[in-house]
């Protein structure tokens, strides 16, 4: 091949790869998403009761933000059922994803139905329907509704995650292992979960991201007297207070993208 086809065909590659039209759309969609936040950021330093007028910088928000002992109430309950609901669906997540995967199991693909039946029915159908049944059972709407409410649409995640991690695992693995005289406990320890532990890591923080932003089904199973953040976010958009909720949604960014970059950073320690 000659020297000219050899560039010619980079170059189209790369302008393939690399098509002005495509990185302008890309960049659009950024500005799109982001704009909105930015946004947000900025009015919430604005000395004003009415977000869409500019009066001035002013930190007075923040400081009403901490002194609201409603907001940290929401986000301490808020904290509570992520981190039981996420640590209980992720141990469920482990046992039904190793029970999808032993191919003795008779009821697989009924399991597997039901595993999906909460990823596809619409979050208001399913929280009137846990609302139904948690009436009808005579349970008080609480903390303890609100985390088995969670629990329920998030063991779904955990299972497909960790099950996806479980595709292509090399069993010959365990037929060594057990050549060697290691026993059931020992393979599953020292093969199986070292190699199932980014998909179980990946499942519990979906877990914890879908259980601290939940709104719908939250709504429909707390009952009055408890709060989750999103609730109580919901409550004082409807009573006006839009300026602490700015704060609030600055200092949550603030927390994610800092959590975000430590995450990336003890990635290569943690898998």
């Amino acid at each position: 091949m000659k020297k000219n086809d050899v560039s010619n065909k980079i170059h189209n590659q790369a302008t393939r790869y690399y098509n002005p039209t495509t990185l302008s759309t890309f960049a659009f969609v950024l500005v799109f998403l982001y704009i909105p936040i930015v946004i947000l950021i900025i009015y919430s330093f604005n000395d004003s009761r009415i977000v869409s007028s500019w009066q001035g910088f002013t930190l007075e928000y923040y400081r009403l933000l901490f002194q609201n002992r409603d907001i940290f109430l929401a986000l301490r309950n808020t904290l509570i059922i992520g981190f039981l609901s996420t640590l209980i669906s992720t141990a469920l997540g482990i046992a039904g994803a190793l029970a999808l995967e032993n191919k003795k199991f008779k009821g697989r693909k009924f399991f597997s139905g039901l595993i999906f039946l909460p990823l596809v029915m619409p979050e208001i159908l399913l929280g009137v329907s846990l609302a139904l049944f948690f009436s009808t059972l005579k349970i008080q709407m609480g903390m303890f509704t609100v985390l088995i409410a969670h629990i329920t649409f998030c063991v779904s995640f955990t299972i497909i995650v960790i099950q996806s991690r479980l595709q292509g695992y090399d069993y010959s693995l365990e037929e060594a292992a057990m050549d060697l005289g290691a026993n059931k406990f020992q393979i599953f320890m020292k093969i199986k979960m070292p190699l199932m532990f980014p998909g179980i890591l990946a499942a519990a923080l979906l877990a914890f991201t879908l259980s601290i932003d939940d709104f719908v089904i939250t709504f429909f199973t707390s009952g009055r007297g408890f709060n989750t953040l999103p609730v109580y976010v919901e409550g004082a958009i409807r009573r006006g207070t839009l300026t602490t909720i700015n704060s609030l949604s600055t200092v949550l960014i603030c927390f994610t993208i800092v959590l975000s970059l430590l995450l990336r950073r003890m990635k290569k320690y943690i898998i």
